[in-house]
Formats: C-alpha cells, structure tokens, sequence
C-alpha cells in the first residue's frame, strides 16, 4: 500500500472511536431526556439527528474500511488459537458472572434468613404479631392510598406482612388521584392530603389514617384483627333493674346495641338468676347500672369468671342524693349498689358522693362533669374529644390489693380547683377540706392482670376490668351526645380483643422522608442507568483508539 493511501486509511480509522462515542453519547442522552420531559423538545429532537447523522457516517466509514480489505496476515492473526482461547475464557467469565449473579439472587429469595441492622428493628414485625398472622386462616388484603412515591418504610411493611403470611395477606399501594378510578370503587372521597390503609377481609373492613404520623405496625395489626376475628359476644347482665339493651326508650340501650352490631360485637341479655352460669361464648360481661344488690350466687358466678381470665365492664349508677327536708331511707340508701363486694377484690372501692365541678359540666348540673381530661390509653382514649356524665362517683385504690393487678385511672374531672366529690347529699354544694376529694376526680378505672402460668395452661386467659361509676352516658338520650359514642365502643373494643394487643411494643418509625415529583422519579432512574453505561461508552472509545493506534 503506498503512503497517501496508508495516511487516508490511518485517518479514517481515527474517525471511528469519535463517531462511536458520538454515536452512543448522542442517542443515550436524547432517550433519557425524552423519557424525563415525556415529550420531543427541541434539544432532544437534534440529539436524536446527530445520533443518526454520526451512525450514518461511522458505517460509511466501516464500509470503507472493510472494502480496502485486510491484508492476508491480519486475517491469519484473527484466526489464530490464541485469539480464539481469548474469546473462550471471555465467554466462560462470562457465563460464571452470570450464573454466580443468578444463584445468589435465587438462594437470597429463596432463603427465610434475614438480618435487620436498623437501630429500632423497623424492618422486623414484632414476636407476637408474627404469632397473631400464624393464626389467620382468612385471605386479607391491604389497600394503601399514597399521592406521590410511597414512602420506603410503607413498602418494607407491607413487603413483611405479605412474607411472614405465606400469601394469606396481599398488598397493594395505589395513588387514587393517578387511579382515581380504581380509588373511587372503594366508596372514599379522594383528597391528596389524606393518607390511609383500607383492611378487608370477606364483608369486613377497617380503616386506619395515617395522614399524622407514621403507619405503625401496632395500627395495622389492631386492624387485621378486627376484619379476621369472628364476631363478639358480649351479655347485657339482667334482673336487677339494669338499662335494657331491648328498651327503645331515652334510658335503654338499644343505640349502643345497634352500634356494637355495627362493629361486629353482637349482644344478648343474661339473667344470671336463670342460667347459673356465664356462657363460654361470653367475651365481655356487662353490667349496666344494677339499681339492686345481686344475689351470693350471682356474685360468686362473676368471681368466677374474672379469676378465670373474664372480661367485664361495670357501669355503676350514682348515689341518691335528697335535701335536708327529705332524708333518705334505708331503703333508698341501698338503691343503685356500687358492686364493692366484687370490686374490692380487683383493688378498687366505689364511693357513695357525687363528682361535681363547678366549671365544666353539662347544662346547669354540676353534678354531670364534661371532660377531655383523660389518661393516656392508645385503645380507649387516644384522639377521644368530650364526653360528659351523669352524676359519676369517684373511686378509690385500696392499699391492701394483689400485687400482680395493674389499675389505672383514664377518666378525671378537668378543673382542679373548681371539682371534687362531695360526700353531702343534700345537694349542699360546698368544698369540705377531709371529707371531700379534690380534684381533678377519677371516676373510671381500668384494670388488667396476667394471668398465671399454670392458669394459662389450663386455658385461662388475662382478666380486662374496666369500671366507671356512670351508666347514663350511654344511653340512648346521651349516646350520640359529644363522643360518648366512642368511648363507649372503645371500652368494649378493648375488653374483647385479641391478648396479643397488650404486649405490642409502640415502636416509632422515624421516616427520613424524600418526596419526589414524577419528573424527578424518572431523573433518579435515568441517572441510576445511565451513569454505568456512560462509563461502558467510555470504555468502549477508549478500545477503539486503542485498536487502532495498536
């Protein structure tokens, strides 16, 4: 070949690693701009021309190359053995790489091993809620509605639940404003601000909100439980001139009835004087405001049931109160028992005065405290606004009390100064320093004992108590006054669920939060994909140059 002819081929063989780096430059970021903007601009417009300019020239050039043909002892090198051992061991690394990648992917998935690193272990479901979904034997589906990217942990949970299930529960995160459609088949008005998990399972469903804070596991769980549980059953204790769950009038409670229903918690009237006995089917004893004392045998029936892991709530009436004028009798004075021959045993003494407080009540009777003061209880009063009562009576601890019973008070009078329990009752309001208590007055308790464990294994499960000295505020003139409602269903919801609630650590997710438009979801992507295979491009230049200055 003569030397303007080897200078010319020298030249165009240069041209090669610039026209493929233009190339490939060129198309890759033209694509990747197209797939952020989701529309043909301008500069993508010419990045897609000079791709398909320079392609057209770098084959130009090939062809040129190719045509001049290699000399005999190129083509002989190309097919030497040592070219093709090269390209052997290239292909077996290859296929090793390839095969060592697949094979830890499938024994990673494949494996139940998992380790989580995380400081408050937010990646792991608690002991007990990983027992809980052992125990489901019903298909739940969970439903998250998210605008925008879902947050990490929200998908890590969801990812947990569905693996610790074995596939009973599915997952789905949707945004209903980009699926609105789909969002609005679930009966819910669409808001970007409003953030929730809707729990189905069968015609049960729940919703848990989590616009606030966190969805947290103990939310979810709660949850699941009450859409998989079989229905509750709870008895309306009889005889005794209790409020009837048959009474359609102002003082019955027909509407708590109807609202426990509507909660999956079906009810049943109990003459204890009839059956002798408690039902097994019984999850919550209630006893609504007996206006008379119950019987040694109805005492001892109760006794029975508590010491054996029974549930019950007792709603006891107000003490009679008089005027000078018109002294109680013995008789009167008996009326509405406080019940302190079955409640002593659990540590608590129901007292005969009146709660009163002068600054926050209801109407004109101080005797009948509104309050939002209440005690911490994640199930019973957390996001509970006022509720009002009747005429309540404080209740006291006793000293002398087992020491395995945890009683905590979760209802007080708000005003300090301005209540107390005044132990006249003749209506003469007055503070009496050592007769009376000051406030703020407690006239609800919750108590909770574990039960032991050779009770445990005779099937016996731990003992739920609650007590408040009020029956009214859950009757039918005053059930759907300020949130009576609600705590109503709450105390009950409380006696009836699952033993695993009480023993869910509160763990808090602190979320480090990124929200991202789509825009920027597609920005992230491109510059996770395009970042290596920039350096492939760079790699492949830098081959060419080598080639052909070799």
């Amino acid at each position: 070949m003569n030397k303007p002819a080897h200078k010319k081929k020298l030249r165009i063989q240069k041209l090669l690693p610039v026209l493929s780096g233009i190339t490939l430059l060129s198309f890759t970021f033209g694509l990747s701009l197209f797939y952020i903007e989701q529309q043909l601009s301008i500069l993508v417009s010419g990045l897609i021309i000079l791709a398909g300019l320079s392609f057209i020239a770098l084959v130009r050039v090939w062809f040129n190359l190719n045509r001049r043909g290699l000399k005999h002892r190129q083509a002989v090198k190309l097919l030497k053995l040592a070219q093709w051992q090269r390209l052997a061991r290239g292909l077996t690394m290859l296929i090793v790489s390839i095969a060592f990648i697949g094979g830890s992917n499938y024994l990673a998935n494949s494996s139940d091993i998992r380790w989580d690193v995380t400081q408050d272990k937010q990646h792991t479901l608690s002991t007990n809620t990983i027992k809980f979904v052992d125990t489901l034997n019903s298909e739940i589906k969970l439903t998250a509605f998210y605008v925008g990217m879902p947050p990490k942990y929200l998908q890590d949970l969801f990812k947990e639940y569905q693996r610790v299930s074995a596939g009973l529960i599915s997952t789905e995160i949707i945004d209903p404003i980009e699926q609105i459609a789909y969002a609005a088949t679930f009966g819910n008005v669409i808001s970007g601000q409003e953030r929730k998990v809707i729990v189905q399972s069968g015609n049960n469903r729940k919703e848990v909100d989590f616009s606030q804070s966190a969805l947290s596991e103990e939310k979810l769980t709660n949850a699941i439980a009450r859409v998989s549980r079989a229905p509750r059953q709870v008895y309306f204790l009889t005889g005794h001139g209790e409020y009837s769950i048959l009474n359609n009038d102002n003082v019955g409670l027909s509407t708590f009835k109807q609202l426990l229903a509507n909660n999956n918690i079906h009810s049943k009237p109990l003459m204890l004087g009839i059956t002798q006995s408690i039902p097994d089917d019984c999850d919550v004893l209630i006893v609504a405001g007996p206006q008379h004392e119950l019987t040694k045998t109805e005492v001892t029936l109760i006794d029975d049931y508590l010491t054996t892991g029974g549930d019950v709530l007792f709603l006891i009436e107000h003490s009679l109160v008089t005027t000078p004028d018109k002294p109680l009798t013995a008789k009167q004075q008996q009326k509405n028992p406080a019940l302190n021959n079955i409640l002593n045993q659990w540590g608590l003494n129901v007292q005969s005065d009146v709660v009163v407080d002068l600054t926050n009540h209801v109407g004109d009777d101080v005797g009948s405290p509104a309050t939002k003061n209440y005690q911490p209880h994640k199930a019973i009063t957390e996001g509970l606004d006022y509720t009002f009562y009747v005429r309540p009576r404080s209740i006291r601890v006793l000293e002398q009390r087992r020491p395995t019973l945890k009683l905590a008070p979760i209802v007080f009078t708000v005003s300090k100064e301005n209540s107390w329990a005044e132990t006249n009752r003749t209506l003469a309001i007055e503070f009496d320093q050592g007769l009376d208590t000051a406030g703020p007055v407690a006239f609800a308790y919750v108590v909770y004992e574990e039960t032991a464990e050779e009770k445990q294994e005779n099937g016996s499960s731990d003992t739920r108590l609650i007590v408040f000295t009020d029956a009214d505020f859950l009757t039918n003139v005053y059930i759907n006054q300020y949130s009576n409602a609600q705590m109503g269903l709450n105390i009950v919801n409380w006696l009836a669920e699952l033993d695993y609630q009480v023993f869910l650590s509160s763990k808090e997710i602190n979320v480090a939060r990124l929200d991202l438009t789509s825009k920027q979801q597609r920005q992230v992507v491109v510059i996770l994909f395009l970042l290596p295979f920039f350096f492939v491009i760079i790699g492949l230049v830098v081959w060419l140059r080598s080639k052909v200055h070799g």
